[in-house]
């Protein structure tokens, strides 16, 4: 046998061929076992989520009886002072009012800082010209 002529492939070694098949396999099916697993992970996270989701929807209905009942015991306390009921309700309301307005210009302070996410833009465009160039 001269070192030119190629070895024949015993029974007991696989060829090339049948490791790489083999091994494509073996990886495609790492892959869906490791989706199927992500898929139930996500999907007990997700109930978990909609259960405590559920929970804090809950706690702020009930905060919002409790500041409408605070309210109201605001007002009475207004009245304690010899104030006409009507003038205390109407003292609170403005309280809310006055809140409702700040907390509204602050959100608007906030919404003005949004900015466009420029460096992330610059970085597509050259990654984009980087592909078209590479073509």
């Amino acid at each position: 046998m001269t070192p030119d002529q190629p070895v024949a492939p015993s029974s007991e070694e696989p060829t090339v061929g049948r490791l790489i098949a083999d091994a494509s396999a073996d990886i495609s099916a790492l892959v869906r076992k490791e989706i199927e697993l992500a898929k139930t992970e996500l999907t007990f996270s997700a109930k978990a989520a909609a259960v405590g989701a559920a929970f804090f929807g809950i706690a702020a209905y009930i905060a919002l009886l409790a500041s409408v009942l605070l309210s109201i015991a605001f007002a009475y306390l207004l009245t304690m002072t010899g104030l006409d009921p009507a003038w205390a309700f109407l003292i609170v309301f403005g309280a809310y009012v006055i809140i409702a307005g700040l907390l509204v210009l602050i959100g608007i302070r906030k919404v003005k800082k949004i900015k466009a996410p420029e460096k992330t833009i610059e970085a597509v465009k050259k990654n984009k010209l980087a592909f078209k160039r590479g073509r």
